[in-house]
């Protein structure tokens, strides 16, 4: 009786860990990345990013979304600007301007889109960020696109 009751227990337990299971996402360089960024694949997001829903505004999927994406990090605004310097090329982005300040901004072409960056400090280790998409007609006619 007891053999069987654990028997029942055991599959239970088995099942319901391999129904909660979610599988993980990974970047392009191996990474998870958090489950909201997800749909914005062609811009590199640090872990730990808080998406911000009230103000972003986003249309599109894959690598054809534009708007805007909006969100914190726990992370201090010199560390974000050092990362987007560094994860930009890795997705083929090409740096257009770069204004290190107050509110950083960072401008880059890819295909037929533009991006911009504004990267502001929110407080002692933290930053708030701001990556808006739009189409290009620039760089669309520029590579004969």
């Amino acid at each position: 009786m007891f053999k069987r009751l654990f028997l029942v227990a055991f599959a239970i337990f088995g099942l319901t860990c391999c129904a909660n299971k979610v599988e993980e996402l990974s970047g392009t360089d191996g990474l998870d990345i958090p489950p909201a960024f997800a749909n914005f694949p062609d811009v590199p997001f640090p872990k730990r990013a808080q998406l911000n829903l009230t103000e972003t505004k986003a249309f599109g999927s894959g690598e054809n979304w534009v708007g805007t994406v909006s969100y914190t990090t726990p992370y201090d605004a010199s560390r974000i600007f050092d990362f987007y310097i560094s994860e930009m090329p890795k997705l083929q982005w090409t740096e257009v301007a770069v204004v290190r300040a107050a509110i950083s901004q960072m401008t880059y072409f890819k295909d037929n889109k533009a991006l911009q960056i504004l990267i502001e400090s929110n407080g002692d280790n933290q930053a708030k960020i701001t990556v808006t998409a739009v189409p290009n007609q620039t760089a669309m006619s520029r590579y004969n696109i």
